[in-house]
């Protein structure tokens, strides 16, 4: 047998070992899932979890992993076993075919522990799901600005063959009850879109004498001078991204009354960082926060546990929130997403408003 010969034959021998290996990984994982459906004791589920049954595998037919039958037979102490032993989430492994999480399964059965106890495994990982793309790649790529067949305000970027809505005209209701509960003479906005939350501070009874925006695409700059948005009185533009700013010498004297923020591309962490300047960034106790609360709102789990995240890390930096329910539903008829991918599909938009919290 030549040299070349046996390394053939072990290349071979190796192939064949790894593929029997997923075999087996796929045999136990859908023996899981099958022992779960069929009420099986605890010990035969217990002792297929000590073989390693993987818990990332999803049959072919639903896409279902473990987790998702667990909580179709709604179990609450296998859903809470599983996730002790690593069950995926929070991503694409964590949903089905259909785009269900198994949270998703246990809302829908109405079995709130199962829903809570994976919910609250979220919250406490702290592990979210990944923004749309870099902000850097953001930065670097084209807007376009228009309207739509029914006179909506869009803003959209240009993703391989598919264009996505960075700001839509259907928000208006939601900034303009942002803006609502927390008016103010001196105004932060991280984020200008299509200008929406900036009209509505602008057309308050008192306009704001000190109006700070953050933006940093080119393109968003182009449209704020073409619309004169760099010659309205007490308006001052800082063009850069938030982090070029906020927390430097540029900004330390400045506190704001009502600081908002809505970046788009950036991740959960990116807001989180934000949060931690907001003692120093809001003027007191009156002052108010809020923020465009849309990560995670194409499925109700992830909704859910971004929302409550962002009041958990607010808590510790002694800001406490109140939250408004928005019904932004669709209305029978309505076309709202157009061609564009839809980044909002949650019946109810949860408003934060964030304050201070008196310790007096």
């Amino acid at each position: 047998m030549t040299e070349f010969t046996s390394a053939v034959d072990n290349s071979e021998e190796r192939t064949k070992h790894e593929n029997d290996a997923i075999v087996d990984e796929d045999t136990i994982g859908l023996a899981l899932i099958n022992a779960i459906l069929e009420y099986a004791p605890i010990e035969d589920i217990q002792k297929l979890l000590d073989e390693d049954a993987p818990l990332w595998y999803q049959d072919e037919e639903d896409g279902w992993s473990a987790l998702h039958a667990a909580a179709s037979v709604e179990d609450a102490e296998l859903v809470k076993k599983l996730l002790q032993h690593g069950a995926v989430w929070n991503s694409e492994l964590a949903v089905d075919n259909a785009g269900n999480t198994a949270g998703d399964i246990a809302l829908s059965l109405n079995d709130e522990e199962s829903y809570r106890t994976i919910r609250d495994a979220g919250i406490r990982s702290g592990r979210t799901t990944p923004a749309l793309g870099s902000t850097d790649n953001f930065l670097s790529s084209r807007l376009r600005y228009t309207s739509d067949e029914h006179g909506q305000e869009i803003c959209l970027l240009q993703s391989g063959d598919t264009e996505i809505g960075v700001m839509m005209g259907w928000e208006r209701g939601i900034m303009q009850e942002t803006v609502r509960g927390m008016c103010g003479l001196r105004v932060l906005n991280i984020g200008f879109g299509l200008g929406i939350i900036d009209a509505f501070f602008q057309a308050l009874p008192i306009p704001p004498s000190r109006h700070v925006i953050i933006e940093p695409h080119p393109d968003v700059l182009r449209y704020m001078r073409e619309r004169g948005w760099y010659d309205r009185k007490g308006v001052v533009v800082l063009e850069g991204k938030w982090q070029d700013f906020v927390g430097t010498e540029l900004l330390e004297d400045m506190t704001f009354d009502a600081v908002y923020t809505d970046t788009f591309s950036e991740e959960y962490e990116d807001l989180r960082l934000f949060f931690d300047h907001l003692p120093k960034l809001l003027a007191g106790p009156n002052a108010r926060f809020s923020f465009f609360n849309g990560l995670g709102a194409t499925n109700a789990l992830f909704y859910d546990v971004y929302t409550h995240l962002a009041e958990l890390h607010l808590s510790e930096l002694g800001i406490d929130v109140e939250w408004e329910d928005i019904d932004v539903a669709t209305m029978p008829g309505e076309v709202r997403w157009g061609n564009t991918r839809e980044y909002f599909a949650m019946r109810l938009y949860r408003l934060p408003i964030c304050r201070t919290r008196n310790t007096t």
